[in-house]
């Protein structure tokens, strides 16, 4: 009798649209992870990359330095050290910028779960606030029969039956 009920006054319907939110927000979750994954491999990847180009300006400037006679002055080894501190900092700024852009997306995950347990519960709020409002309604409709036609209370009568 309750799936009847709940089928007419309509919670069905709003338990399955909460739960159908939820499925689609933790779908989203599952994607913004599956994002922050991407992100942490890509910034490796491109960490990899600058290193090996780290290593070929390295090494073009002390073959420069070198063909010019000065690799052993005191300025060409503080132009070395420069840039090899350079080339650093900017291997561990793409690290940076991808693990921020990992966690943003972990973040939006977790936002997706939420809003999708939230989803969930305003189903079923709504669907226990639609067979309040029923029960109520059949309720009144069951005090106003008892009536009878005018409000008197007294019954009626069909004739003829």
């Amino acid at each position: 009798m309750s799936g009847l009920f709940e089928t007419l006054s309509g919670a069905k319907g709003l338990r399955a649209q909460g739960q159908s939110e939820q499925n689609i927000a933790e779908f989203n979750a599952r994607v913004s992870g599956q994002r922050a994954v991407a992100e942490r491999a890509k910034a490796g990847f491109a960490q990899k990359r600058q290193a090996k180009k780290a290593v070929a300006i390295q090494s073009a400037l002390e073959a420069k330095l070198g063909a010019r006679g000065g690799i052993g002055s005191p300025v060409a080894a503080d132009l070395i050290g420069e840039q090899a501190e350079e080339l650093e900092l900017e291997s561990l700024l793409i690290g940076f910028e991808g693990e921020v852009l990992a966690q943003q997306s972990e973040s939006q995950a977790e936002l997706d779960r939420l809003q999708g347990r939230l989803a969930r519960q305003r189903g079923k709020s709504a669907a226990r606030a639609a067979n309040v409002d029923f029960g109520v309604q059949l309720e009144t409709l069951g005090l106003a029969a008892g009536k009878g036609r005018g409000g008197t209370g007294d019954p009626i009568f069909l004739e003829g039956l």
